[in-house]
């Protein structure tokens, strides 16, 4: 080889060394956008600090934005779109805020199947997730999936405290799953998205709200209504089942290491920790209903096993649609059942 060569040679492995360099201390900013106000317990104390713990564990190499409440437009159901498609590089928001579109999920929403601990829920949901839901979701890296802890009926006057009592409510509902729940037990139910809640509540366009203790703080559902209505047993009346995701080419396109700290933060381990903090954030809603002095109805095992029954047939109507839809909907509810027991017991 001649001196130029050789010349020539080693300034072509010095560009390759100096673009190895470069790919290796890339440097991204991903946004995340999600519905809830910044104080609510997830943005709060599981978006943000996961926020942090990336960007750390990147070395300051991915950088995150939040952007809670919408605030880079659109609207809740817009935002399964608005990841897959880039607009935005993550997103949290709920599956069944665009009925029908994810059906899967709903196997977890369905009456008296999930248990009352989110953190066991959201367990059982990412084993379920990885069994029955990555074609759903194929389109987006999926960092987490989760459920809130148990749904509970705020009601304004006299409330529920029986069966009978919902009979002529306008009760909101958050999905496609619990709005059919909700006209099962005599109810006329009224689809919506959380944040429009308080003040739905407010005008008395609607009469109830399903929703968990968690989100009523933020909120100040408390203070818009008279009585909270739970239920007997360690089964939910209903959850709902949320995902924490990522754009798939955004995630395609990071260096190796990088994606190693997306990995790393994402699975068994997020899903527990967002399900964890919703336990958590329950604590305080309960506490600001009880200094309201707000009536907190315990419904007893037979008024509880009534509504099951009453219940009943959303389920067997689900597995039916699903089955018109090439779906073993069958399959589905009883791997959800045999999940939950994994981690919360048998059911009492």
């Amino acid at each position: 080889m001649s001196m130029r060569s050789s010349r020539v040679w080693m300034m072509a492995l010095a560009v390759l060394a100096l673009s190895a360099v470069t790919v290796s201390a890339q440097e991204v900013t991903l946004r995340l956008h999600q519905l809830l106000p910044a104080a609510a317990p997830i943005p709060k104390n599981f978006l943000a600090p996961w926020a942090e713990k990336v960007m750390k564990e990147s070395n300051g190499r991915i950088k995150i934005e939040l952007y809670p409440s919408m605030q880079l437009g659109g609207t809740p159901p817009q935002l399964y779109d608005q990841v897959k498609d880039g607009v935005v590089d993550l997103i949290w928001s709920l599956p069944g805020y665009t009925a029908g579109r994810f059906p899967g999920t709903e196997a977890f929403e369905m009456p008296f199947i999930a248990g009352t601990s989110a953190e066991q829920n959201s367990q059982a949901a990412w084993e379920y997730f990885q069994k029955h839901l990555q074609g759903e979701f194929k389109d987006v890296k999926m960092i987490a999936v989760h459920t809130h802890g148990p749904g509970l009926i705020h009601a304004k006057n006299n409330g529920v405290r029986k069966l009978e009592d919902m009979k002529g409510l306008k009760v909101r509902g958050p999905t496609r799953a619990v709005t059919r729940l909700i006209e099962s037990l005599g109810a006329t139910s009224v689809g919506m998205p959380v944040p429009a809640v308080p003040e739905s509540l407010n005008k008395g366009v609607i009469d109830a709200a399903v929703v968990p203790w968690e989100v009523t703080t933020p909120l100040r559902i408390a203070e818009l209504v008279n009585t909270h209505t739970t239920f007997a047993g360690n089964r939910s009346l209903y959850v709902a089942f949320f995902m924490f995701a990522m754009n798939k080419a955004k995630y395609d396109g990071l260096p190796a290491d990088l994606k190693k700290v997306i990995d790393d933060n994402a699975g068994m381990a997020a899903s527990k920790w967002a399900g964890k903090v919703m336990d958590e954030g329950d604590i305080p809603g309960l506490e600001a209903a009880k200094k309201r002095n707000n009536s907190i109805v315990a419904l007893d095992a037979t008024e509880t096993a009534r509504w099951k029954k009453a219940a009943d047939g959303v389920v067997q109507a689900w597995i039916t649609e699903m089955k018109g839809k090439g779906l073993d909907g069958k399959a589905m509810i009883d791997d959800t059942r045999t999940l939950i027991a994994k981690y919360a017991g048998a059911p009492q």
